[in-house]
């Protein structure tokens, strides 16, 4: 169980600014009324597929953007690295949330507007600033359960990828943030900020969900799956792939 101690979330979320692109999370809904939200692009359908409540096919539209600026044909390594880059961006906000604040924004898919054709870190905007216990349960409840599952099950609805290694890029993810909260509450006097992160992210590495995709030591990871991004023109293995070069012989990475 993390402790924390919990201080009113900054309406505007400034804290999380200092911290890097992937951790800002801006709040002036208004300016991004044309976009998306979350749980239109988890309910988007393929072009074609009549459904009067859904329009746009919006995770097409950014799985295309993601190929095009990795130079691959393959969609399905798009597909994976979005959805990772997506996950990158949710844990990021939850973790430095709840870290910094001991508090978390509501992040219901309904209240986050996102812009499938942006540039890396995914733009994301907040509808309304709401405060939610900082802890575990509730976190996994925002991000696992309302983001991670039905983002990967419409990936999967149209892209050859595997469970394992969608959850493997969600544990990578989680990691990651961690990992950049630890180094910047070292360079800024805030060890507790990494530490708070450290234990928050151990922790949700235990939830069902995520248990099994890799090891923990600390804040480093290696996880037993292969994002696939080794299949990028020019690209190699991440640093915490459970390859460790990029494989030659076989076309398909393992999924976990």
């Amino acid at each position: 169980m993390v402790l924390l101690l919990v201080v009113d979330l900054d309406p505007r979320l400034t804290a999380l600014r200092r911290i890097g692109g992937f951790f800002a999370l801006r709040t002036a809904a208004p300016a991004a009324r044309h976009l998306p939200t979350l749980a239109q692009v988890y309910a988007s359908r393929h072009p074609g597929v009549h459904d009067d409540l859904v329009q746009g096919d919006f995770l097409g539209s950014r799985v295309r953007t993601v190929a095009a600026a990795l130079r691959t044909r393959e969609t399905r390594v798009a597909a994976s690295v979005a959805q990772q880059g997506l996950a990158a961006r949710l844990w990021s906000v939850t973790l430095g949330c709840a870290a910094l604040y001991g508090s978390v924004p509501d992040l219901a898919a309904p209240l986050l507007r996102w812009d499938p054709d942006g540039r890396a870190p995914d733009d994301l905007w907040l509808t309304r600033v709401r405060p939610l216990p900082g802890d575990a349960a509730t976190v996994a409840g925002l991000v696992l359960h309302g983001h991670l599952e039905p983002l990967a099950a419409a990936l999967r609805s149209r892209h050859p990828l595997a469970p394992g290694l969608l959850r493997g890029n969600a544990a990578s993810a989680l990691a990651g943030a961690a990992r950049e909260l630890e180094r910047w509450g070292r360079g800024h006097g805030r060890t507790d900020v990494g530490a708070r992160a450290a234990a928050l992210a151990a922790e949700l590495l235990a939830h069902p969900l995520l248990d099994g995709t890799g090891t923990l030591t600390g804040t480093a990871f290696r996880r037993r799956s292969c994002c696939l991004y080794y299949r990028v023109p020019g690209g190699g293995v991440c640093g915490d792939c459970c390859f460790p070069r990029p494989p030659r012989s076989s076309p398909r990475a393992p999924s976990g």
